[in-house]
């Protein structure tokens, strides 16, 4: 059976936060970030309120995804910026092409 796991970032409603994870369910875990900013508990998510998806990346490997999520971390918000841009030019939310 073929597992994947995503790598993905969300925002909040301003997309003034970036939060960046790796999930092998993805509508799971963006309902997860939703209900943690409603029940306002102390993640990074949930305290800024990102459960808006802007991008994501699809790998076979789980070792592979953790290693670019860390990547994606490490980068300076203009890069991660025009990473989303070239994979989401609107910026639009994507939360309902994956759900």
């Amino acid at each position: 059976m073929f597992k994947s796991y995503i790598v993905y970032i969300i925002t909040n409603k301003n997309k003034s936060t970036l939060y960046i994870g790796v999930t092998n369910n993805i509508q799971k875990r963006l309902s997860q970030h939703y209900f943690d900013s409603e029940n306002a508990k102390k993640s990074f998510a949930g305290k800024y309120n990102c459960y808006y998806l802007l991008y994501y990346e699809v790998f076979e490997d789980v070792n592979l995804a953790i290693l670019r999520e860390k990547e994606l971390k490490s980068w300076r918000r203009e890069k991660k910026n025009k990473l989303i841009s070239d994979f989401n030019p609107d910026w639009k939310f994507l939360n309902n092409d994956v759900l």
